[in-house]
């Protein structure tokens, strides 16, 4: 898994609940077409979708998505991109068999046979004739049942040579039919400004001659997405989303290309930063640019450490966030790390996290995690995945993982994707916190303990990513953007660079000393099988008497022969 544009909203910011969306959104006059062809379509599917002589699906879900998106690009004080686009697509989750085994135990159910033609899961844009996008509907449903039967057949097949000795659950669970129809609308922002705003960043970006490069991007969009199915739910969600992200990119004196950036994201164009705001974040990146380059590359190192709020909340994301995934617990494929652990100690007992996607803004800040209803039509639920360092549970879609026998609104996915569980709105929770200006006077205590020069604290880490996978290391890493060395008889504080957070999850998680008493947001995209989902993480710096970092994979390179085009003429240079 692979989590990017990971952001730390500053608390100068302005931001506003995902309720708040509406003044930058117009309204769109009903009735619902698109709703109306998927009612329609599976009408027809539940009275007649049936080959003569196999099995008729024991359930259908019909789901069409429309995305909008308006994304603004400007490099030195000129706009670079503008693009805009709008489409709309349609799929069918069709399933043969039943609840307690079905297709979907087959691996390779989405593989197309080889002399197959797979429809286009594209949909007319064009509200007016039903009849064009049923039609869609009407071939993506038939080509998902053929393919379901076939894979139903296989998945009893190899039952008469299989010997497993795991506790399956159902293949799929029932849920209530949820009805939830949030209001039409469409992506409607303040262009003009937007575009100033690009260019004006960008050019004060780029004013620094240290850079080599630099951008910004603008982007808002906004995603509508229905779902219908054979047990009743009639869902519509609608969920727009701002980001405004900044790149600066330099180089060390030993040709260490070094990048920086923020990444910041709003529910609604009015909880975007001021450009007050977004001037001092420009200043804050060049900043650091201009101090990570001076600064001495770190050696590899193991010792303590103390990783700062949001970037523990990168650490759990990928560490144990990702291994508590309920269909990683009995799938072949994964290391299944924590899936005998349930009602097991695996974390201090002074610590408990929960997943609770029904959060929607933390100290009036938004979170990129929320949502109401999961891509598979089931509400979402706060989860106590860890209750004082006690395993209870996991984040269940719809096949859930051991230990239970139904959805706790964890199945998640991008585009038409098919959902898997999925983290939302990861909270580490503290019963026993330690001030955070404390935290410095331990980590120098457990230096001295370990007759270490110097501990770290690690502020910032730009995303990571984690194996799960059994036919790989069960490990993960971290890129660590900010680093600084702690002396332990001066307590100066001294940045360095070069280096990546890495280990592995019990070893890891067997290290923790104490935990801070201010939570920080972490907000970003991660990215696994079933697409790129936006995802918070809340927590608290955590204090650890041992940490690995390894020297990072970063290019060496010479600058550029000729000088920056843009930078002022030296004398030897002028011309007359």
């Amino acid at each position: 898994m692979v989590c990017p544009r990971a952001a730390s909203l500053a608390a100068c910011i302005t931001t506003l609940t995902l309720a708040a969306c509406a003044p930058a959104l117009a309204a769109v006059p009903r009735p619902d077409p698109v709703l109306e062809a998927l009612l329609g379509e599976l009408d027809r599917d539940r009275a007649g979708l049936q080959l003569e002589g196999y099995e008729r699906p024991y359930y259908v879900a019909l789901v069409a998505l429309q995305t909008e998106e308006h994304d603004l690009g400007a490099k030195l004080g000129a706009l670079a991109v503008d693009q805009r686009k709008k489409s709309r697509q349609a799929t069918a989750d069709v399933r043969v068999g039943s609840y307690a085994l079905d297709s979907s135990a087959d691996p390779e159910q989405d593989w197309v046979e080889e002399g197959l033609i797979e429809p286009s899961s594209a949909v007319p844009l064009d509200d007016g004739p039903l009849a064009a996008l049923r039609h869609t509907l009407w071939l993506v449903t038939d080509f998902r049942y053929k393919q379901a039967l076939a894979s139903y057949l296989k998945v009893k097949g190899q039952g008469v040579h299989r010997l497993d000795d795991r506790e399956d659950g159902p293949s799929f669970s029932a849920a209530p039919p949820t009805g939830h129809l949030d209001p039409l609308t469409s992506l409607s922002w303040d262009d003009a400004r937007w575009r100033r705003v690009a260019r004006t960043l960008s050019a004060r970006l780029a004013r620094d001659p240290i850079l080599f490069d630099s951008e910004v991007r603008i982007e808002a969009s906004l995603q509508t997405r229905w779902l219908v199915n054979t047990e009743g739910a009639r869902i519509r969600t609608v969920r727009p989303m701002f980001a405004i992200h900044a790149t600066g990119w330099t180089r060390a004196d030993d040709g260490m290309a070094i990048d920086h950036s923020f990444d910041l994201y709003a529910p609604s164009e009015a909880g975007l930063p001021s450009e007050a705001d977004l001037t001092r974040a420009i200043d804050q990146l060049l900043e650091t640019l201009r101090a990570l380059r001076v600064a001495p590359i770190l050696e590899p190192y193991t010792g303590p450490a103390i990783v700062d709020a949001t970037a523990t909340g990168v650490l759990f994301h990928e560490i144990l966030g990702h291994r508590l995934e309920g269909h990683r617990q009995g799938a072949d494929g994964d290391g299944q790390t924590f899936s005998r652990y349930l009602g097991q100690p695996i974390l201090p007992d002074f610590l408990s996290l929960f997943d609770d996607p029904t959060l929607a803004t933390l100290a009036g800040q938004p979170l990129n995690g929320a949502y109401r209803i999961d891509d598979e039509g089931v509400r979402a639920e706060r989860v106590t995945l860890i209750d004082r360092g006690v395993l209870k549970s996991f984040l269940n879609p719809r096949r859930p993982g051991p230990g239970a026998t139904r959805s706790n609104g964890h199945g998640r996915a991008a585009g038409l994707q098919r959902p898997v569980a999925r983290q939302g709105n990861l909270l580490l929770v503290a019963h026993r916190a330690t001030p955070e200006a404390d935290l410095k006077g331990l980590l120098i205590q457990e230096a001295r303990r370990q007759n270490k020069h110097f501990g770290l604290i690690i502020r910032d880490l730009a995303g990571g990513q984690t194996n799960t996978s059994s036919f790989g290391y069960q490990a993960f890493k971290g890129e660590a953007r900010t680093v600084y060395k702690v002396d332990v008889d001066t307590g100066h504080e001294t940045l360095v660079r070069g280096v990546d957070l890495v280990g592995t999850p019990l070893a890891t998680l067997g290290k923790i000393l104490a935990v801070g008493d201010r939570p920080g947001v972490f907000n970003g995209f991660c990215g696994a099988e079933s697409g790129f989902v936006p995802v918070s993480a809340i927590a608290p710096a955590t204090l650890f008497s041992e940490v690995e970092l390894q020297r990072s994979a970063r290019p060496r390179s010479r600058p550029p022969v000729l000088p920056n085009p843009l930078a002022p003429a030296r004398p030897s240079e002028a011309r007359p």
